[in-house]
C-alpha cells in the first residue's frame, strides 16, 4: 500500500483494536475521532482521506436506546455521513471498508443470516446503519462492508462489562435467554479487517458477515462469564419481552460467515477462546 490506512472512529471499541492490529501487521495508519474529527463534516473527511490508500470507517452512532429519541442525529452519522464519505472517496480514488451490524435484520429468521438475506431493521439504529450501507453502495466508490455483531473489547461499553458490573452490584441478575448470536472480540474482528486489507488481489468489494464461530444465547454467555471468573452470582434466564426498552432487538443475530471465511487466511475462532482470553486480561 502506497499511503497509510485512515481509521475513522479510532477511539471506539473496534477502532482501538484495529489500530493496534494494523501496527502489529506493519501497516501505517492515521487515526481520526471526536472531538478533532467529525465524520459529518466535508472538510474533515477530505483531510482524513487525503493521501490514504484506504479508509476503514468504524465511526458510528451506536447508542441503540438513545437512537429512538434521536433518529435524526443517528441518521446524520450512520447514513448521511457514510454516503458523503463514499462520494468523497470516489473522487479521491480511495477504497472504503465500512463496518455495519446485525441490527439491519429483524431477527425472525430460523437460520443464520447470509449476506443475500433481505434487511429489515426494527430499530432506529438498525435503520440508519442499513441506510448507510445503501448510501455507500450508491456513491459508486470501491467499497467493502463488513457486518459484525455482539462485539466486546478493551475500549467502550459492552455486554461483558455490563455482566461484570451487574455481578459486583450484588443484586439478582436476569439475562435474556431468547437472544442468540456469536460473542465476537473486536481483536478478532480487527484481524479479519487487516486480512481483508492485505489480500494480494486488493480489498474485495461487496458485503460480508463476520462473527466468532458458534452460537450462544445471551444468558448462556453470561453464565460462561460468571463460571469462568468464579463469581458468586447466579444468572437467571428471562425473556426479552420481560424488559421494557425503547428499541427492539433482533432475537436471532446468528451470521452465516462462509463467504468471508473463504477469503480469510486463517479459520474463524470459536467464540469461547477469545472471550476467555479477554476475561483473563481484565
Amino acid at each position: 500500500m502506497k499511503g497509510p490506512i485512515a481509521i475513522l472512529g479510532a477511539r471506539g471499541m473496534l477502532g482501538t483494536d484495529l489500530a493496534a492490529q494494523c501496527a502489529k501487521a506493519g501497516l501505517a495508519t492515521v487515526v481520526f475521532d471526536l472531538p478533532e474529527f467529525d465524520i459529518t463534516k466535508v472538510d474533515a473527511i477530505r483531510r482524513a482521506i487525503g493521501g490514504a490508500s484506504a479508509v476503514v470507517n468504524c465511526a458510528a452512532y451506536t447508542n441503540v436506546e438513545k437512537a429512538e429519541a434521536e433518529p435524526e442525529l443517528a441518521a446524520k452519522i450512520n447514513a448521511e455521513a457514510v454516503g458523503l464519505l463514499g462520494e468523497l472517496a470516489k473522487q479521491a480514488g480511495v477504497a472504503v471498508l465500512h463496518i455495519s451490524t446485525d441490527f439491519v435484520f429483524d431477527g425472525r429468521l430460523d437460520r443464520p443470516y447470509a449476506e443475500t438475506d433481505p434487511a429489515n431493521p426494527v430499530s432506529a439504529y438498525g435503520r440508519t446503519k442499513y441506510q448507510g450501507e445503501l448510501a455507500l453502495a450508491q456513491s459508486g466508490c470501491r467499497h467493502c462492508i463488513i457486518r459484525v455483531q455482539w462485539t466486546y473489547g478493551r475500549a467502550g461499553v459492552n455486554f461483558v462489562r455490563k455482566i461484570l458490573d451487574a455481578a459486583r452490584s450484588g443484586k439478582p441478575m436476569k439475562v435474556v435467554s431468547d437472544q442468540v448470536g456469536s460473542p465476537t472480540a473486536t481483536a478478532e474482528a480487527a484481524k479479519a479487517v487487516v486480512a481483508m486489507l492485505q489480500l494480494p488481489s486488493g480489498l474485495p468489494q461487496g458485503l460480508y458477515h463476520f462473527a466468532a464461530a458458534g452460537f450462544v444465547s445471551r444468558f448462556d454467555m453470561a453464565r460462561h462469564i460468571v463460571e469462568r471468573l468464579q463469581l458468586s452470582v447466579v444468572p437467571q434466564p428471562c425473556k426479552t419481552s420481560d424488559f421494557v426498552t425503547a428499541a427492539q432487538r433482533p432475537l436471532n443475530s446468528c451470521f452465516d460467515c462462509r463467504k468471508i471465511a473463504r477469503v480469510l487466511p486463517e479459520p474463524i475462532a470459536e467464540w469461547q477462546g477469545p472471550l476467555n482470553a479477554y476475561l483473563e486480561s481484565l
